[in-house]
């Protein structure tokens, strides 16, 4: 009789022999002279997919000690390089712009913004003449001048809705509102109009575009593990939520464009869906091959993306004021030197408050909310620090090891603003802009500057008219829900008003 082996033995035979085979194809790799990044043992069918574990960034960090900031690994079939600290990935993504700028050919990729999208869309020159409309048209109308005014009323609000919710020494989560009142700028913005607080259907469709970071993962999975689709499971379940997000966001955003075409006035260009209205579909000759479907992708690029990174920020912003009581009380005592009490802080007043610019970028920093950019791509051959990377390679930037780099920011686990003034206590202007959570060089995000502007000015309005306190039945903890972006865990605070008051609850 034959010999007959257990079904699990065979299975465990046939992934051994399959690995040995890739070791020597590796192998007959270097012996040509081509170097490809080292890495760790990768399994067939999965590669190295389940070394990631729920925080893939610190993973990745870990596994760059060993093997250094270039190191490829495997998702499924998908062979991934991922670049480690800021020397290699600066040089990456400035150096090499060009050559790092593509985005992987994902299916789900294109499920984004109708499939135009400008911060998922793979390089060409459809996709270079969007990125050039969407900046333009955030250059021009997405200045301090008219960004203000839709910050301060925002603001405003959200100090009263605060004030209300903490009435009778109540805690309160705050992080609904918060998502409401960045969403709201950004429909000022974008369509010229405003939702109130109560609003059901904007607040559901809120919710669930809040769930698009954590959706995303489940995308890339199913991207590189394709199988997954076949069978119920976790991973489809949620691959199907990010299809339905997409879609429904997409639809939301094109009706407000839709509405803005019934209403157009070439003579008054009243918010960004204007701006991008004229400019492509009311020229002699549209640009560069654009058309009304490009405008509803950019916008809803634009609006998607804008509201989901800046009140995450802020509740950040949130939990480290409650965190550092003491840092707090400095912050106000700058802004009430500065500003006074008879008005709120303006844009204007942002170089002469140090501390709080400094708190920012720390809060930036520690935080690293984006730990890692959406995936790049290679458009070409490329050889970084010695190694060759072929074109089409998948490429993930780890941004937190720029952040938290040891070498760079001394005690780089511990928070602390004053790292980023000078001797003179005037902001280290060199070293906040070392701080990456915009991603660098062709894919750094267009809308950096707005978002930058909107934290600022909501922090300084929050802080010069309010205090906030912590719930002292909850240890705050530094622990995240983990997407696209890192958001902290549920925390409930109280607020009181600073007097005299310019806000009335």
């Amino acid at each position: 009789a034959g010999l007959v082996l257990p079904p699990l033995l065979l299975l465990l035979g046939v992934l051994l022999v399959l690995a040995a085979s890739h070791r020597l194809i590796g192998a007959k790799r270097g012996a040509r002279g081509i170097r490809s990044p080292p890495g760790p043992f990768s399994w067939p069918l999965v590669g190295n997919a389940l070394q990631l574990g729920r925080l893939p960034h610190l993973a990745l960090w870990r596994l760059s000690r060993r093997y250094g900031p270039v190191l490829q690994l495997r998702l499924g079939q998908q062979r991934v390089v991922v670049l480690t600290g800021e020397a290699t990935i600066r040089r990456a993504l400035v150096g090499l712009g060009p050559r790092f700028a593509g985005r992987p050919d994902f299916p789900s990729f294109q499920l984004v913004s109708g499939g135009r999208s400008v911060a998922f869309g793979g390089c060409s020159p459809l996709w270079r003449a969007r990125r050039r409309l969407a900046y333009a048209a955030l250059r021009a109308h997405a200045v301090p001048a008219t960004v203000e005014p839709h910050v301060v009323a925002e603001a405003q609000e959200l100090i009263r809705l605060f004030l209300q919710r903490s009435h009778g020494g109540v805690y309160f989560e705050p992080s609904r509102l918060v998502v409401v009142a960045n969403a709201n700028v950004l429909c000022g913005l974008c369509f010229g109009r405003r939702y109130d607080h109560t609003d059901g259907e904007f607040a559901a469709l809120l919710s669930r575009n809040e769930r698009f970071g954590q959706t995303v993962g489940a995308g890339s999975v199913v991207d590189v593990l394709p199988w997954l689709l076949r069978f119920p499971n976790p991973v489809r379940r949620v691959f199907r939520d990010f299809q339905a997000l997409n879609r429904e966001l997409h639809s939301f955003v094109c009706a407000k464009v839709a509405q803005h075409r019934q209403t157009f006035d070439p003579r008054t260009l009243r918010d960004l869906s204007d701006v991008l209205i004229a400019t492509v579909e009311h020229r002699e000759g549209s640009p560069e091959g654009l058309g009304p479907e490009d405008v509803d992708s950019v916008m809803t690029d634009i609006f998607g993306a804008g509201q989901d990174t800046t009140s995450t920020a802020l509740s950040w912003v949130l939990l480290l004021l409650l965190k550092h009581p003491q840092l707090q009380q400095d912050l106000q005592a700058e802004l009430d030197r500065v500003v006074g009490r008879s008005r709120l802080p303006t844009a204007e007043d942002r170089p002469h408050l140090p501390l709080l610019e400094a708190f920012i970028y720390e809060t930036l920093r520690y935080s690293s909310f984006v730990p890692i950019t959406i995936p790049h791509a290679t458009t070409d051959d490329v050889e970084l620090e010695g190694f060759h990377i072929p074109k089409g390679t998948v490429v993930f930037i780890n941004q937190w090891s720029v952040n938290h780099d040891p070498s760079k920011w001394h005690n780089p686990q511990h928070f602390d603003p004053r790292r980023f003034l000078d001797e003179q206590q005037r902001l280290d202007r060199d070293r906040a802009g070392s701080v990456m959570i915009f991603s660098a060089g062709h894919r750094r995000c267009i809308g950096d500057q707005l978002s930058r502007l909107q934290l600022f000015l909501f922090t300084a309005i929050l802080l010069h008219q309010c205090s906030f306190h912590a719930n002292p039945k909850e240890q705050l903890t530094m622990d995240c829900v983990h997407g696209l972006a890192l958001k902290p865990r549920p925390f409930t605070l109280t607020v009181r008003q600073r007097h005299p008051a310019l806000v009335q609850p």
